[in-house]
C-alpha cells in the first residue's frame, strides 16, 4: 500500500516558532507559511504562533509545544545570517540539531524552515522574491507529513 499525504490542512493544528531575530527576513517567513495554511484550509482557531528571541531558542519552544501532544505539526523559521565570526556556525548547528532532536523524539513533524545563508541578499531571496517563500515551503511540508502520519497511525 502506498501512502501519500495530503494537501488539506482542514482538520489540523499547527503550530508556527518565530524568531524575532532578523524579523524583516522572519516576519515575511511567517507570512508565507500562513498565507500555505490558510489557502489550503487551516482554520485560524487551529494555528498557534509562538515569537522566541533568535534562532538558539527555536528547538525549546517547538520541544515544549510538542510535549503538549496539541499539535500535529511544528513549523520552526528563523534567519541565521554569516557575519564575520563563528557565531553563524555554533547558531546554525544548534538550531539545526535542536529542531531535528524535536522531530525524532517527539514523533511530530517539525519543520526546518531556518534560513542559514551567507548575505542578506540570498535571505531576501527566500523570504518571498527569487527563490519563492521557504515560509510557504515548509507549511506545505507541515501539512503534508501531518497528514500521512495520520493515515499511519489509523492503519
Amino acid at each position: 500500500m502506498k501512502l501519500v499525504g495530503r494537501l488539506n490542512a482542514e482538520n489540523l493544528n499547527i503550530a508556527i516558532v518565530v524568531s524575532r531575530f532578523n524579523d524583516f527576513i522572519t516576519n515575511p517567513l511567517c507570512e508565507g507559511a500562513k498565507d500555505c495554511l490558510y489557502r489550503h484550509g487551516l482554520s485560524e482557531k487551529n494555528l498557534t504562533e509562538v515569537w522566541v528571541p533568535g534562532a538558539f531558542e527555536i528547538p525549546l519552544a517547538a520541544k515544549t509545544l510538542a510535549a503538549t501532544k496539541q499539535y500535529d505539526a511544528i513549523i520552526c523559521l528563523g534567519a541565521i545570517i554569516r557575519g564575520s565570526t563563528a557565531h553563524f556556525d555554533h547558531v546554525a548547528s544548534a538550531a539545526t540539531s535542536g529542531i531535528a532532536q524535536v522531530n525524532q523524539e517527539s514523533g511530530i513533524p517539525t519543520i526546518f524552515g531556518v534560513l542559514t545563508t551567507d548575505t542578506i541578499e540570498q535571505a531576501i531571496e527566500r523570504a518571498g522574491t527569487k527563490a519563492g517563500n521557504k515560509g510557504w515551503e515548509s507549511a506545505l511540508t507541515a501539512i503534508e507529513m501531518a497528514n500521512v502520519l495520520n493515515m499511519v497511525k489509523e492503519r
